[in-house]
């Protein structure tokens, strides 16, 4: 079982073997963490997602999935990209953000990452509850098996340190 830190700040900023990007199915950037990511670790990382787009990820990448580029400027080996599903009221998808963490996690040990740092993925524009995103989150890591020493949390504002912490006390 990894470490488990947390860090309020810019994951942009991390230093770490792999920092997880919270995607969207395009590969291709958009708003939020994936923005930030693909904006600071340069074209590099756009270059090499739009390679897996040509090959076998033509479609996307699936919700829950995970898969790795460079990490272009970043202070990080690779970026690990994942799609967290958007929240529903009406349908238990947490499975599939659980999903998003195991396999960044299988990812990394393939790739023979030791310190990984994750967004709270699908808490922005997905509107994932971010007490409930927390809860996932930590309960997933500690339950997977990896080789992974230190999964860091990096947490963007107050509210969000404070409900993994509620989580990780």
């Amino acid at each position: 079982m990894p470490t488990i830190t947390l860090v309020q700040g810019d994951i942009t900023r991390e230093s770490a073997d792999a920092i997880v990007n919270a995607a969207n199915s395009s590969l291709l950037g958009g708003g939020g963490v994936d923005g930030a990511i693909h904006r600071r670790g340069g074209p590099s990382i756009l270059a090499e997602c739009r390679r897996l787009r040509a090959g076998h990820l033509g479609k996307g990448l699936p919700t829950g999935r995970a898969v790795a580029t460079t990490a272009g400027d970043l202070d990080a080996r690779w970026v690990i990209h994942t799609v967290g599903p958007v929240h529903s009221t009406t349908e238990d998808r947490s499975a599939l953000l659980a999903s998003c963490y195991r396999q960044s996690l299988r990812v990394a040990d393939e790739l023979g990452a030791h310190t990984v740092a994750f967004p709270a993925i699908s808490t922005g524009v997905f509107h994932w509850p971010l007490d409930d995103a927390a809860r996932i989150a930590v309960e997933t890591v500690r339950a997977t098996d990896t080789s992974v020493t230190e999964a860091r949390f990096v947490l963007f504002d107050d509210r969000a340190y404070e409900a993994f912490a509620a989580r990780t006390g």
